[in-house]
């Protein structure tokens, strides 16, 4: 098959599984049915049934890649439309951020190295709470697997995403605040997403906090991994 027609066909079959597996989310709200998890599987079935390996489905997967960097950019609008509230809460911001992207690196590279993982694994691991693009590039710098980063992405995300809200409510945190910078630091663009039900402002401050930890997680995580497994 010509080139160009392969890639826009991969591009349409992932394109149009999101538009389905979002409709079926939005449908059920079960937080198993996640868009990037379902569509997710939905491809590699699709993949399978026809036998087309993963460099086949690349030749269209690369351009969806490619927008990955500036879907992250165009955080910036709910940003500018919630300055107000940011720079009155800079400081709760900026502090449970900082906790927050901290504890997620180093508890999680911690129990990995528990069960024995290489040390491969663990550069692998320790920056799953931050968003994809990112995450792959530290792995990658520390010397981990860039691919394998962004499935435990997305595995931090999940589980963000399914406890998150159980903890709000066991612990009685009701703010757009704290529910937003909550999902922000712990599950990411995943968060986000499930922040965006809750309303504009909750989407906002997961977007904030989704961002700070990407800087945090970019100068931070090549020193926490000379600590942890030098």
């Amino acid at each position: 098959m010509n080139s160009v027609l392969l890639a826009l066909a991969m591009i349409l079959l992932t394109v149009m599984m999101y538009f389905i597996m979002n409709a079926l989310y939005v449908r059920l709200r079960s937080p198993f049915l996640v868009p990037i998890l379902t569509t997710t599987i939905a491809v590699i079935v699709t993949l399978t049934i026809f036998d087309a390996s993963y460099n086949t489905y690349m030749v269209g997967g690369k351009w969806i890649d490619a927008l990955l960097g500036p879907a992250i950019v165009s955080l910036c609008i709910p940003l500018y439309k919630q300055r107000d509230l940011i720079r009155k809460n800079l400081l709760p911001i900026a502090s449970g951020v900082v906790v927050g992207g901290i504890v997620g690196m180093v508890t999680g590279v911690l129990a990995a190295r528990l069960v024995g993982f290489s040390n491969e694994l663990l550069a692998t691991i320790l920056p799953k709470s931050i968003t994809s693009p990112i995450a792959m590039q530290i792995a990658e710098g520390l010397g981990g697997v860039p691919s394998l980063a962004t499935v435990f992405v997305i595995i931090a995300g999940l589980a963000g995403i399914l406890i998150g809200p159980q903890l709000n409510r066991l612990l009685k945190i009701d703010t757009a605040l704290g529910q937003g910078i909550g999902l922000g630091v712990a599950a990411h663009a995943i968060g986000t997403s499930k922040a965006l039900e809750y309303g504009e402002q909750e989407a906002s401050m997961s977007s904030v906090a989704m961002t700070l930890s990407a800087i945090i997680g970019a100068l931070a995580g090549p020193l926490f991994g000379f600590l942890l497994f030098p």
